[in-house]
This record gives structure tokens, sequence and C-alpha cells, in this order.
């Protein structure tokens, strides 16, 4: 089947590459030159692993061939897969017309027969809006992605299930045959349908990281563990092993946020009460700050005189940058945001992360180390703000004796087996009392 992919970022070029290596003709679409010549050339335009090696085996192959020339791209194509990103502000509200507007100036361009199947992360409605204003002929489908950073290729192509929504018959024979080199696994339901399981799922992971983590905040105070609430809570049959309470850090990034905001917002402008939703994201805010709160408190209690906030004249090591490991994006990554925070508070921050080489211009008077115990060697504090694999392939042992203080801030307990028991260090961790 020939598929146009639009809009190649992290999703798009996930996508185009996995539907290329399942024997689909693909022909990955973005109106930015530059990604598609980056693509062409065999470099996708985010890290993902394996996905470089996938996109050369498509190209060698054929079967994956990217375009900058939008008639081109979407010539004789049975399906136009719309994966574009839908950026956020600040306050993580979506830019949809950012989507929109690349979608429309496909419309025209259209066979007649042709599906498009929308997996941008784009409020419920969203699909009924373009349907207006396509030519007859053009059939529409949602699909939100469920891809995850770092894991994405096999989710893609091992997934659980795929959520499908279509509006006519033709749709949905069309969209199956696509997916049936990758699974026969697909909840078929309505458009509106398929658009508001996207929401309601990450509006409830969000509801599930922020609980615990409300759960944690009392556990720090009465002496329990949050680690064992947390267990006692999924293996509980009602609840299950794969519950997404894990006392840690807040949710961060656009994707949880961007669906809470989206579902608050459309309650708010139907007159509906959503107290959970905006409960939700008021509480995950406060959160954000735990790591910053806890580094100033325990540091000011060294020296409550000279550093009254704690920070003042201390050096910060900071493991970890990217969003989340198995990514080199730092876009709203929350550890950038702690670095910012340390900055401005008076505090020098030194930082490593495996997959970061050079840093953006705000984070310029952050000084990255090649190796994370000289990133680590005299400071005060060390965080552990991005959970890569290779921080637990080093010797922990050696942290206390690198460090200048004893602390260890370490939000989601990830070193937690080799350190929360050593006598050297303070180690901080979400639910817990610093030992």
């Amino acid at each position: 089947m020939k598929v146009c992919v639009t809009g190649l970022w992290h999703l798009g070029a996930v996508t185009a590459a996995s539907l290329a290596s399942v024997g689909h003709e693909v022909t990955a679409y973005d109106t930015d030159a530059d990604v598609v010549a980056t693509l062409a050339g065999g470099t996708p335009p985010i890290f993902e692993p394996g996905l470089e090696e996938l996109v050369c085996r498509g190209l060698e192959a054929g079967t994956l061939r990217p375009t900058a020339d939008p008639a081109d791209a979407v010539r004789g194509a049975a399906v136009v897969w719309v994966t574009y990103d839908t950026p956020v502000d600040a306050e993580d509200i979506a830019d949809v017309d950012h989507v929109l507007d690349r979608v429309r100036a496909l419309l025209p361009l259209l066979d007649p027969g042709t599906v498009v199947l929308i997996s941008s992360q784009v409020p419920v409605g969203s699909t009924a809006r373009l349907e207006t204003e396509a030519p007859a002929g053009i059939s529409f489908a949602y699909s939100p992605e469920n891809l995850r950073l770092g894991k994405a290729i096999n989710v893609f192509l091992e997934p659980d299930r795929v959520v499908v929504g279509t509006r006519d018959a033709h749709g949905r024979e069309v969209v199956g045959a696509l997916l049936a080199p990758i699974t026969d696994r697909v909840e078929w339901m309505g458009v509106e349908s398929a658009e508001m399981a996207k929401h309601a799922l990450n509006a409830f992971l969000a509801t599930s990281v922020t609980f615990i983590n409300e759960v944690a905040a009392v556990c720090e105070r009465v002496g329990a563990d949050a680690g064992d609430v947390a267990r006692a809570l999924k293996t509980e049959e009602r609840i299950g092993p794969k519950a997404y309470l894990g006392p840690g850090g807040a949710f961060a990034g656009g994707t949880l946020a961007r669906d809470v905001r989206a579902l608050t917002a459309i309650g708010d402008a139907e007159g509906l009460v959503t107290a959970v939703l905006h409960g939700v994201w008021d509480s995950n805010t406060a959160h954000r700050g735990w790591p910053r709160r806890t580094i100033g408190a325990l540091l000011a209690a060294d020296a409550p005189i000279t550093s009254p906030d704690g920070l003042t004249g201390k050096t910060v090591a900071v493991w970890g940058l990217t969003y989340k490991p198995g990514t080199d994006t730092l876009r709203r990554s929350s550890s950038v945001e702690l670095c910012l925070d340390l900055l401005a508070a008076g505090a020098t921050v030194r930082a490593h992360d495996p997959a970061v080489s050079a840093l953006p211009p705000d984070l310029s008077e952050v000084t990255l180390m090649d190796d994370p115990f000289d990133a680590a060697r005299g400071a005060d504090a060390l965080v552990i703000a991005t959970e890569w694999p290779a921080y637990r392939e080093l010797d922990a042992a050696q942290i206390p004796d690198v460090l200048g203080g004893d602390l260890v801030v370490d939000a989601n307990g990830f070193l937690a087996a080799a350190l929360a028991g050593d006598p050297r260090v303070r180690y901080a961790s979400v639910g817990r009392r610093p030992a």
C-alpha cells in the first residue's frame, strides 16, 4: 500500500520507517526541507534507539522515500497519515492550527478515495473541522498515537492494541489493510470517541501520577515508605501491577499535561465541573518544585545563616538532562527546568548526559561534563534527574567519595538499591524521609 506520512519529527519518523519495514511504500513528507534532506541522508531528526538503522534499511530497499514536495508526497497515496507534533506553550496549551493548517494545505492535492488518518494530538472535534473543508470523496479516521520516547519502534510494531476511529466503511477497510502487517488487535470506534480516548488515557495516567505523589508527600511527613504503599496498591487486583503508581517526579513534557488542559478547557467551555482534572493540574504544578525545595531545605540545614535558601554559592551536579532516557530531546525536560531554577537561586550547576554533547543558549551557565563523576566531583549535592541505564552501571560506591557534600537527591529512587542504605550519604527520594 502506498502511504504518505506527514510531519517527520519523532512520531512521523518512527511511523514512516516502521511502515516501510513491513512492506508499505512510504513517502515521508515534511514542510521543513532541512528535515527531509537529513532523513534522506539516513539521519532521523531525533534520536530513538534503532530508528537510524530502520531508516537506512528503508532507504536502501526503496520502501522509504523522503520528499519536501507535497504534490509528490500524496500522489497515489491510499492513506495520508498525519503525524505532526502539536506544539504547546509554556502553559501546555496546544497550538492546534499548527497541525490543521498543514493538513488543509494537502486536502486539494488528494485523490478521491484517499483516507486521511490523523494521529497528531489534537482536541476532540478537530477531525470534524477538517471534514467540512475537504473535497468530496475524502475519508477521515483518527488513531491516537501511543508511542513512548526510547521505546517507540517496539510500541509501534508490537502494540498491545491500536485504537482507530473511522467515519465510514471505506475508511475502516483501508486502515485495516494498512495495519494488517502490524496487528489485528484494533479497537474500532467513532472518530470523536477515538479523539476522546486519547484525552482520557493521558488524563488518567496524569491523575495516577499526581495521586501517588500526593500520598508520597504525606508519607514523607509520617515516616511511611511510599514505595511500600505503591506496592500494596499494585498487588490489589482491582488496580494491577502496571498502574502508574510510582512515587517520584511530577509528570513533565507536553503529552500528559496537554490532554489535562484540553479536557479542563472543554469542561469549562461547557459549564461542567471538572474538579478532579483541575486538581491534577494544580497538584502536579506544585510537585514540580520538589527537587528544588528538597535540595534547598537540606542544604539550608547545613548553613542556615550564611545561605538561608540553601543554594547560594553551592555547587549542584545534575545527572541527566533529556526529557527521558532513550532520547536526546531537551524540550520540556524537568531536568532543564531544575537547572534553570538552581541557577536562578545562586547555585553553580555542572551536568552530564550521555546523549547531550552541546547545550542550548538558555543553559549556557551550566557546565556540561563528559564524565558523570567529573560533574559530581566536589559538588555539595548530586541530583539524579534522568534515569539513564548507564548511571546504574556505574560504581555507585564511588559517589560519596567524589562528592564534596553528602546529599543525593533522586526523586524516583533510581539508585535506591545502591545508595539508600549508604551511611555516607543523605539520600532523598519522593515518599521517604531522607536517610
